[in-house]
């Protein structure tokens, strides 16, 4: 088994996907209708508008709802995320702070409301 991607469903697919554009600095591929990708080193992050959840899984996924899950991606450099993401108003949990284990580490909240933790392991 191959892991290919965790999928975000919200209501305003272009507001979202503009974040994480933002967030890794490439653009998503935009392969149909209210659906994108961000293909990164590793892992794809796919977005979903919830329009697509209703036409085809009516019930199975709900917009901006998560409580649970914290989407996780590394960098080299955990003050330069936060100083762009800052001086847009992205939503900042905690700023980079270098955790007890050694990673230095941010946490944002996207404009769902999903938490992401953007984070640096100590050089070795």
């Amino acid at each position: 088994m191959k892991f290919a991607s965790v999928r975000v469903v919200t209501r305003d697919i272009d507001g979202l996907v503009e974040f994480y554009q933002r967030l890794f600095g490439i653009e998503a591929v935009r392969p149909a209708d209210g659906f994108a990708e961000m293909r990164l080193e590793g892992a794809t992050l796919a977005i979903s508008s919830e329009r697509l959840i209703e036409l085809f899984n009516v019930g199975a996924a709900t917009a901006a709802a998560n409580q649970s899950a914290i989407l996780e991606f590394e960098v080299e450099d955990v003050d330069a995320v936060f100083e762009r993401m800052n001086a847009s108003g992205t939503n900042i949990v905690m700023p980079a702070t270098l955790m007890p284990w050694g990673n230095r580490s941010l946490l944002l909240r996207d404009p769902d409301g999903n938490l992401v933790n953007i984070f640096s392991r100590p050089k070795r």
